[in-house]
């Protein structure tokens, strides 16, 4: 995998993907464009959410919306590593069983997400989930 970020201006850079995605990136706390952190952030959120759906949908359950609320904690002083992060995830659909949700949630947090399974070696790393029927 590669990627390149080139400077625009003042702290602001813009990040391409290999595959010629862009995605602008803002250096003085999200003034202009999500901050690096907050787009690791979300990293860990779009990863996690995509197996938990994908599982689901395996099963032949089914899933109308899937949210992941994340929270998190950073050091104070530099760096300011994530030191916590919990993902809730509120899944929707038609009688979906709790078992089932609980099972993905846990195989994107024990096997799955690269991204919350690389960041757990700096973080806390936490996971719940609520179900509403569509």
């Amino acid at each position: 995998m590669q990627a390149r970020v080139k400077w625009v201006e003042g702290m602001t850079f813009l990040g391409e993907s290999a595959s010629g995605h862009q995605i602008l990136m803002d250096g003085n706390s999200g003034d202009k464009a999500p901050s690096p952190m907050e787009m690791l952030l979300m990293a860990a959120g779009g990863c996690s959410s995509i197996d938990v759906v994908s599982i689901l949908q395996k099963g032949r359950h089914e899933v109308t919306d899937c949210e992941v609320k994340l929270t998190s904690e950073r050091r104070e002083e530099a760096p300011r590593l994530f030191t916590r992060i919990h993902l809730h995830f509120v899944v929707t659909g038609k009688e979906l069983k709790e078992s089932a949700v609980a099972r993905a949630v846990e195989l994107t947090a024990e096997k799955y997400c690269s991204v919350t399974l690389m960041l757990e070696k700096a973080a806390e790393i936490s996971h719940s989930y609520e179900i509403i029927e569509a």
